[in-house]
């Protein structure tokens, strides 16, 4: 599941075997996801035992599905070196948005997913331009969009909350419903992430955000059209974005101006914790899910545990620095094997 970068240098008699090194560490990191998860929801099952009821796995999926969404989008612009510190924003504005654009009205939903990510790609349209054609840097850019957006929401809403009452209860079952016992918000999640993973692994066009990210010089001379890749990156994280904020609608019903305020944070430690190398060209849209996945899951492990909220924030964190900190000694590792394989080829 795991994707490396696409080189650009002339292919050396070790890059193969390079590769299926890194490979093979990504997809360590991404397993040690999963056997973590396992042993998380064991223990705490075992305390707990309704923990692991039919509602109480629907109920972690639900609360995971649009932090998931957003991390694939985040994923994205990460592998090109950036970040993109506005998706939060832009989820509070679009279900807002959403929610006023349906307030009184049985509006069609498809018509109001359009809306959500057209908004959603105006946002990223802007990141993407700063950071590609004017070349501010992605942390000044999306910071600033962060609070520029909050501030037009904040001023659009006036205190005003949009109510589950009036929201269209086709929207709310989008929400809620499900197909063959699966939740739709989940299926959502999953048909996104396997299209953008194929993409990103299978087309030589997909490949090239990851060349940008792990050397841009060398992308730069193959002739990889940089600004546009980046700008794209910006932009299907917007749109994402704006998905993610008319399915908060959905599924909260209740909206006020500040809906996910910090969750940006959230997105970028799901992807970090993923297994997505913070400076770029490394990483995968399904190691992020699952972050996004372990994240939600020890939140819910907290409540069942009645531990105090706070809590979650702190172990975020931990987990956070504890990625960046694993990503540095692994790429300081591969580099170091990579080195050796590619000596023993050259004698």
């Amino acid at each position: 599941m795991a994707t490396t970068t696409a080189t650009t240098a002339a292919a050396g008699p070790g890059d193969a075997g390079g590769r299926r090194l890194v490979d093979t560490v990504l997809r360590a990191r991404e397993l040690s996801i999963v056997a973590a998860l396992v042993v998380l929801v064991g223990v705490t099952t075992a305390v707990n035992s309704s923990f692991l009821s039919s509602q109480g796995v629907k109920d972690i999926f639900l609360n995971a599905s649009i932090l998931a969404l957003l991390a694939v989008g985040q994923t994205m612009v990460v592998v090109t070196r950036n970040i993109d510190l506005s998706v939060g924003s832009v989820v509070g504005l679009v279900a807002f948005a959403s929610g006023k654009f349906v307030l009184g009205h049985d509006r069609n939903i498809v018509l109001v997913l359009v809306l959500g990510m057209a908004i959603g790609a105006v946002c990223g349209l802007v990141n993407g331009v700063l950071v590609s054609f004017f070349k501010v840097p992605a942390l000044v850019v999306t910071l600033g969009t962060l609070y520029v957006i909050q501030g037009l929401d904040y001023y659009w809403a006036h205190g005003q909350q949009i109510n589950a009452a009036d929201v269209p209860s086709s929207l709310l079952e989008l929400g809620s419903g499900s197909v063959l016992g699966i939740p739709y918000l989940p299926l959502i999640t999953i048909v996104v992430m396997v299209a953008v993973g194929y993409y990103l692994r299978s087309f030589p066009s997909g490949r090239e955000f990851y060349a940008i990210g792990s050397n841009p010089d060398a992308a730069r001379l193959a002739g990889i059209a940089i600004r546009k890749r980046i700008l794209t990156a910006y932009v299907v994280s917007g749109v994402l974005a704006g998905l993610a904020g008319v399915l908060w609608l959905a599924r909260f019903g209740t909206v006020v101006a500040d809906a996910a305020h910090g969750w940006e944070l959230k997105v970028v430690s799901a992807v970090v914790v993923g297994g997505v190398a913070i400076v770029g060209g490394l990483g995968s849209v399904y190691g992020a899910a699952l972050g996004a996945l372990l994240l939600t899951t020890i939140g819910s492990v907290l409540v069942v545990l009645k531990v105090n909220s706070f809590w979650q924030d702190a172990i975020a964190g931990l987990l956070l620095l504890l990625a960046i900190s694993v990503d540095r000694l692994l790429s300081l590792r591969v580099t170091r094997a990579l080195r050796r394989r590619n000596a023993r080829h050259g004698a």
